[in-house]
């Protein structure tokens, strides 16, 4: 089913996939793993784990594959933006690459909605989309699966990189939450999302750090969408950046569907 959300640059969630592991500094605060440890425990710990062991059946954030919920987006007739695991990462280790592939061939046949398909571990969505070109007719994934990685330090700026040679219509960067000043090469990038991180223990944001990433998509042509500043909850502290409000989408984002 589609999770309507508050997301700002999205309208709904679709998560065939939940679970995940921890990698860097952005991860420290994770909603998802919030939820699947809170509210979502039952239900996860109910289904069975990808890696099947004893300590991974103990833990809802374990990575876990919904087989039912592939074939949802056929059945929404309006289109629209659609975050694609909200509640992990298609590209976790633990995912196999047929499921993956499933994913991909869900999106590529409802194609009246927009993916956005985010992660933190863009060098195996490369070799996948690689090692699957056969999946796309141009040889490249097309304008309405968008394809995105997380860069919230510039310690892990390498991401970029290896997004950036993934044969894609449309790439994007997630600067949420942001952790400190960066300096990005955007040569090929087609968006950048950035914000502040939100909950009881955020890490504040320095509004320079925002102004650098917005000044740099302005000096490159790039969209730029600022999320929030952040605190204690998403809205506390509203979403404007000197006196406005940055919503700017990719070229192939289509009036339809555009929240």
């Amino acid at each position: 089913m589609s999770q309507r959300t508050s997301i700002e640059w999205t309208d709904a969630t679709w998560n065939p996939v939940t679970g995940c592991t921890q990698l860097t500094a952005g991860c420290d605060n994770c909603y998802a793993l919030t939820l699947a440890r809170r509210l979502l425990g039952p239900h996860y710990l109910r289904r069975a784990p990808a890696i099947d062991t004893p300590a991974n059946r103990l833990n809802p954030f374990s990575v876990r594959l919904w087989a039912e919920r592939l074939d949802d987006p056929q059945a929404w007739r309006t289109p629209r933006m659609v975050f694609v695991n909200s509640m992990s990462d298609l590209f976790h280790s633990e995912v196999p690459e047929a499921f993956v592939r499933a994913v991909f061939e869900v999106m590529l046949d409802a194609s009246h909605h927009v993916y956005q398909v985010l992660t933190k571990r863009p060098a195996r969505l490369l070799r996948f989309v690689n090692r699957n070109l056969d999946l796309f007719d141009s040889g490249a994934v097309p304008s309405h699966i968008w394809l995105g990685t997380s860069v919230e330090l510039q310690a892990v700026a390498f991401r970029v990189d290896h997004l950036r040679r993934v044969p894609a219509s449309v790439r994007f960067l997630s600067c949420e939450p942001l952790l400190g000043p960066l300096v990005l090469d955007l040569c090929d990038i087609h968006w950048v999302i950035a914000g502040g991180e939100s909950g009881v223990v955020h890490r504040p944001l320095d509004l320079d750090w925002a102004r650098g990433v917005r000044d740099q998509c302005d000096a490159a042509r790039v969209p730029f969408f600022f999320k929030q500043i952040g605190g204690r909850t998403p809205k506390a502290h509203g979403r404007t950046l000197d006196g406005r409000t940055w919503n700017d989408f990719p070229v192939a984002a289509s009036s339809a569907t555009q929240p």
